[in-house]
C-alpha cells in the first residue's frame, strides 16, 4: 500500500506525518515533531524559515534513511498570508514576515482609502484582517522595501518549501486564496487592484490546483 508524507506547519511547531492508505483507512503516524518560533530582529518579526526548512530535509531522513520508507507523495501545509520574495536567480531575498509583524499597523485604513474597502471585497471575498498578504505587500512598497523592489517571484509558504525541496515555482490555490489578491470568480489573480495600489503583479506565478505534481526532489535533497 502506499505511503505518503506530509508537513503539517502550524504557529508553534511542525510534524512529519507519515499516511499508509490501507484497503479500509487511512492510518497516519508522526515521524518527526519539531518547534517554530519566531524571531525578532531590529527590523521586524520573522519566521524562522532556513530553520524551518531544516526540519523538513530531517523528517525526509527519517523517513528514507531510518525507516526506509519510499514514499508515493510528499505534501506541505502552514498557516496562510506569509510569504517570501525570491530574486532573479532564484535565492530568496525578502525573508516572510511573521503575520504578528507590527508593519501592518494601520495598513488596511490606507488601502482602503487608497482604493475603496469595497472594491477589496468585491474582489478577493476574503475577510478583513490587518495579516493579509495584501496588507503584507502594501506596507512594504509603502516603506520603499528593497526586496519588493528587487522581487521576480512571491511564494506563500508552502509554495516556498516546496520550490526548496523542487526547484519549482508554483502557488497553489487554496493557500493563494489567504492572501485577498486572489480573485475566485475569475479564478485568477486580482491583478487590476494590485495595479491600483501601485503592486507588482510580475511577481506572481502560476496558479495549480492542491494535488498538483510539481517533480522529483532536487539530487541534493533526494
Amino acid at each position: 500500500m502506499p505511503d505518503f508524507l506530509a508537513f503539517d506547519l502550524g504557529a508553534e511547531s511542525g510534524r512529519a506525518m507519515l499516511g499508509r492508505v490501507t484497503p479500509d483507512a487511512l492510518v497516519l503516524e508522526e515521524l518527526h515533531r519539531f518547534p517554530n518560533m519566531p524571531v525578532r530582529l531590529p527590523t521586524g518579526l520573522y519566521w524562522d524559515t532556513l530553520r524551518l526548512f531544516h526540519e523538513i530535509v530531517r523528517g525526509l531522513e527519517i523517513a528514507g534513511r531510518e525507516r526506509g520508507l519510499r514514499p508515493a507523495g510528499i505534501g506541505i501545509d502552514t498557516w496562510g498570508v506569509d510569504f517570501g520574495l525570491l530574486g532573479a536567480d532564484g535565492a530568496l531575498i525578502d525573508n516572510p514576515r511573521h503575520y504578528r509583524d507590527a508593519r501592518t499597523n494601520g495598513i488596511p485604513e490606507r488601502a482602503y482609502a487608497a482604493v475603496g474597502r469595497e472594491r477589496i471585497f468585491a474582489e478577493t471575498g476574503v475577510q478583513f484582517m490587518q495579516i493579509n498578504s495584501l496588507y503584507q505587500l502594501y506596507a512594504a512598497k509603502l516603506a520603499g522595501s528593497p526586496g519588493l523592489k528587487a522581487a521576480a517571484r512571491l511564494l506563500f509558504m508552502p509554495d516556498l518549501f516546496n520550490y526548496w525541496l523542487t526547484g519549482v515555482t508554483k502557488n497553489e490555490l487554496t493557500i493563494a486564496s489567504t492572501s485577498q489578491f486572489y480573485n475566485p470568480t475569475g479564478e485568477r489573480w486580482a491583478t487590476e487592484l494590485l495595479e491600483a495600489l501601485g503592486l507588482p503583479v510580475e511577481i506572481l506565478g502560476e496558479i495549480v490546483p492542491p494535488g498538483t505534481p510539481l517533480g522529483p526532489l532536487l539530487p541534493h535533497v533526494a
